[in-house]
């Protein structure tokens, strides 16, 4: 009987703070009681009923044994208090089968149509940097809480720049993130997605730090903006993700710079073989792209001007390696690949013709049986579609990515869209799947942005732009391409694609063209001068060798 007493309780409860889990009222239910668009309930949740389940493409959820909850700047219903029982939940009572998280409600009539945005990569954050505020309220959910100015980043590894020079925050690039009282950034993942009932679920980026673990919430939007980037490539091979550093995020310089300095300095302890000071100083790079390139250059450097000069006793034995499968630099101009792989060999680097078949933690096996020691291992082999994005009930592009028609829009739903690596053109557009570049992410924002500012005060709520007038698709031209091999050289390419006609460069012109383009594009003037800064104290002083953490 207690029990019973105990379910009645929390059913009746659970009606007077918001009605059915897991959904929302309509906008006419909302307006007639007046009621708050941002409350939840603070019940713990309950067993979902998976038979009356509506969720579109929302994966399996766990159940989650949350007291109460608390979220920045959301008003709560008042939180009921329950002594720890076991719930006795009759199958009639589908309002309480799935379970509530706490978040942002549906927007009612007369207030700004929300748009959340998924990610603060390239493509999201030239999204928000251009979004009218004035038009919408904003909501950006992201792991990171920085977009991270790519081209650079390679640089931070070995000291050339600072890590936060290439690491801009997001409340930075659109105020209103920090300043708007509707507008917020949530440092979370998202895991789902119910596109029938316009809201996404979320679980917080923390580390024991909320009383509940994992905490979730939802947020409810009038359009959604997916920009949630990639992951890179391993083509299943054993071990690389255990082993291997790859250079995407700013913590993976700074765990490639630790390593490095770290191997360094242990191969000059005493009693270390000179077969172990060879594999500690054996620096191997996988993937001939942009990335590998450009990072076996700055390595070339740091070795030629630094370590030579203050790790004169290991000196000879660092060594670069940069193993390929075909031909590095594949998307540049014939003769700019070639004078890239005579400049690194020039510089020290080893270039080697292989394809990787297992890695191991102190060598890596080729497809021919050679085995190849290794103390600093970086992987640098393309990207393609993260976990998320494949967990996605939505319409796929060759590849795998989200699919999207001209305007950058979710076929077969309502108000979702996507850009930058995650998304690609269906193959019915007759578009190509443009390739993973920071130039198509932000041409990609800088159009959704465009037509978001445009159709906003007509067609900003939800399911409201289905017979509007969107303009032209979007069309792509590509700029150009450019690497940096080291040594005050770099490469520039100017063809609109890789078959086409077009001028092409390389030297110390074009490492000052490099250098030029890179330091206008940084997002803001803030890091500008940081950049500046830092490449005039290099060149003065040198890079710095302290290993800190």
């Amino acid at each position: 009987m207690a029990l019973e007493r105990i379910a009645r309780t929390a059913r009746s409860s659970c009606r007077r703070s918001g009605g059915a889990f897991g959904g929302h009222k309509s906008e006419k239910d909302m307006s007639s009681e007046g009621a708050s668009t941002r409350k939840y309930c603070s019940l713990p949740s309950l067993e979902r009923d998976t038979r009356n389940s509506n969720f579109s493409y929302l994966s399996s959820i766990p159940k989650v044994n949350h007291s109460s909850f608390w979220s920045r700047g959301i008003r709560t219903t008042p939180s009921y208090q329950f002594p720890s029982a076991e719930r006795i939940v009759e199958e009639s009572d589908l309002e309480c089968n799935d379970p509530k998280y706490p978040g942002l409600e549906a927007t009612k009539p007369g207030e700004k149509p929300r748009v959340v945005v998924l990610g603060t990569g390239w493509a999201a954050c030239r999204f928000l940097k251009g979004l009218d505020t004035k038009i919408y309220d904003v909501v950006c959910i992201s792991p990171r809480n920085h977009m991270v100015f790519t081209p650079l980043l390679a640089s931070t590894c070995v000291g050339t720049l600072e890590f936060r020079s290439v690491a801009e925050p997001v409340s930075r690039i659109q105020s209103a993130l920090a300043t708007n009282p509707n507008s917020y950034f949530y440092l979370a993942s998202c895991f789902g997605i119910d596109t029938n009932k316009h809201e996404v679920y979320c679980e917080t980026v923390s580390n024991g730090g909320l009383p509940n673990e994992p905490y979730r919430f939802k947020v409810a939007y009038d359009k959604l903006v997916i920009a949630a980037g990639s992951e890179p490539l391993t083509f299943g091979i054993k071990g690389v993700t255990e082993n291997a550093f790859f250079l995407r995020e700013v913590n993976h310089a700074q765990e490639i710079r630790k390593k490095l300095l770290l191997n360094l300095m242990l191969s000059d302890n005493p009693g270390v073989s000179e077969e172990e000071r060879k594999r500690l100083l054996h620096c191997v790079v996988i993937g001939g792209g942009p990335t590998g390139v450009e990072f076996s250059g700055e390595l070339s450097d740091f070795i030629m001007k630094d370590v030579r000069e203050r790790y004169t006793h290991v000196k000879d034995y660092i060594k670069v390696t940069l193993i390929e499968a075909n031909e590095i630099l594949s998307s540049f101009d014939v003769g700019l690949r070639q004078y890239a792989t005579n400049h690194l060999t020039k510089c020290g680097v080893s270039l080697m013709r292989g394809v990787v078949k297992e890695v191991h933690a102190k060598k890596i096996v080729l497809n021919n049986g050679t085995d190849v020691p290794y103390g600093l291992l970086v992987w640098s082999t393309g990207v393609g579609p993260s976990q998320f994005v494949k967990s996605l009930d939505l319409p796929k592009s060759p590849g795998g990515r989200i699919g999207v028609d001209g305007w950058l829009r979710v076929p077969a739903v309502e108000d979702v869209f996507a850009l930058g690596d995650c998304a690609g053109f269906l193959e019915e557009t007759g578009k190509p799947v443009l390739p993973a570049l920071a130039q198509v992410a932000e041409r990609e924002g800088k159009f959704l942005v465009a037509l978001f500012n445009r159709i906003g005060k007509e067609a900003g709520k939800a399911m409201s732009a289905k017979n509007i007038y969107l303009g032209e698709p979007f069309v792509y031209q590509h700029l150009g391409s450019m690497a940096s091999v080291g040594g005050y050289k770099a490469l520039v390419d100017l063809r609109q694609s890789k078959d086409a006609k077009g001028i092409t460069h390389a030297g110390f012109v074009s490492w000052f063209i490099w250098r030029s383009a890179y330091l206008t594009r940084v997002v803001s003037w803030r890091n500008r001068f940081y950049v500046a800064v830092n490449w005039a104290t290099t060149l003065v002083f040198g890079r710095d060798n302290s290993r800190i953490g």
